[in-house]
């Protein structure tokens, strides 16, 4: 039960992420014609976005399959769909981990580095920092989820 709990959790992150560069995305195009103003533009933010989108389709697959095993009081301890689990887990946890980091590096970039957001106040940076934190923490309980399932199929 508490899997299950984890993993809706983890898609609502990933829900929370992908929204918060949709709200980006949607005030960036009304703004400025700058090519840095639109997080797509930025290659670390597009990854980021399909990352997000991953981990909110994953997490929902096997919080969907979890409540139908327990709806139908079935147990999902089978060595190879364990496996397939932590696969999933580790993959959606690596991207997740490395889009986060990607988009940080951005927001660092544009925040300190060449101080984009005192020159240019439209820019929403704090929604950047926000998102990046979003992502981060969605990939704290994939990597959570990912060492659990591991711990599960070692135990077979």
């Amino acid at each position: 039960v508490w899997t299950c709990d984890e993993w809706r959790f983890q898609y609502k992150l990933a829900l929370a992420r992908v929204s918060t560069v949709q709200k980006l995305m949607a005030e960036s195009s009304s703004g400025p014609n700058w090519a840095f103003c639109k997080p797509c533009g930025v290659g670390a933010w597009c990854y980021l976005i399909a990352s997000m989108g991953l981990q909110a389709l994953w997490s929902l697959g096997l919080a969907c399959l979890d409540g139908y095993a327990l709806k139908v009081k079935r147990d999902l301890n089978n060595a190879v769909l364990v496996s397939l689990f932590v696969v999933g887990d580790w993959v959606t946890a690596i991207l997740s981990f490395a889009a986060s980091c990607s988009a940080a590096g951005v927001t660092v970039l544009f925040e300190r580095d060449i101080s984009f957001c005192r020159r240019y106040y439209e820019l929403p940076c704090g929604r950047f920092q926000l998102a990046t934190a979003f992502a981060f923490l969605s990939w704290a309980l994939s990597a959570t989820s990912a060492v659990i399932m591991f711990w599960l199929l070692a135990s077979f």
